[in-house]
């Protein structure tokens, strides 16, 4: 996995927007080895439909698999999400130490979005930091799956808000995001045949290891 250089100016970016790009993170080596990996985990993963009540009622269409059943399967995912290299980047964005989540649910998930009208709803995480690593995406933006987030706001209700931000990924693309802070919901695939696959490695600081709310519960167990 390649890291960025210019890490200072991205660090004041990421603290600007809370958001931050970062376009072609994963090799092509990596991305066919990751791939290969989350289309045999896929196997395992559980249909979600439901409202969620404690983020407003915003709706989970979506294929889940959670960290700790990922820690049972796959040595390569867990390898990476610890890896020293990773972490020291992530400290060095966010401006101070960033450590594993020790809930083994939260730590690293696989989200697939699969049919039409797949979403994964308005919400804020429990941790500071969300790494979302890009598998698979829709080709074009107008066929949905785009990242919805508001810069500086955590209320759910600024996302349908002047301010919020509609970014497209590609395959091999990943981003990070003050995911406490941040509002942020993906919206909805258009048509039959497109997939969106995502995993989401989330990263926390020493004093922050208490979950806020029960929505990982309800998605990954």
């Amino acid at each position: 996995m390649p890291l960025p250089s210019h890490r200072e100016s991205l660090r004041r970016r990421f603290s600007r927007d809370g958001y931050l790009a970062l376009p072609g993170l994963i090799s092509p080596a990596g991305l066919t080895e990751l791939g290969a990996e989350a289309r045999r985990l896929e196997a395992e993963a559980v249909r979600r439909d439901f409202r969620m009540e404690c983020m407003a009622d915003s709706p989970r269409h979506m294929t889940t698999l959670g960290g700790h059943r990922i820690a049972d399967a796959s040595p390569l995912i867990t390898r990476l999400y610890a890896d020293r290299e990773l972490t020291g980047l992530l400290s060095c964005l966010l401006g101070e130490a960033v450590v594993a989540v020790r809930d083994p649910v939260e730590r690293h998930v696989l989200n697939i979005l699969h049919r039409p009208g797949d979403t994964h709803g308005a919400h804020t995480d429990d941790y500071p930091l969300a790494l979302v690593l890009f598998l698979e995406a829709p080709p074009n933006p107008a066929d949905g799956g785009l990242l919805e987030f508001h810069p500086g706001r955590g209320d759910l209700d600024a996302l349908d808000a002047p301010g919020t931000q509609h970014v497209h990924h590609r395959p091999g693309d990943g981003y990070l995001l003050r995911s406490d802070r941040t509002a942020h919901r993906v919206t909805p695939l258009g048509r039959p045949g497109l997939r969106r696959t995502v995993l989401n490695f989330a990263y926390t600081t020493p004093d922050r290891q208490a979950s806020t709310a029960p929505s990982a519960s309800l998605l990954y167990k």
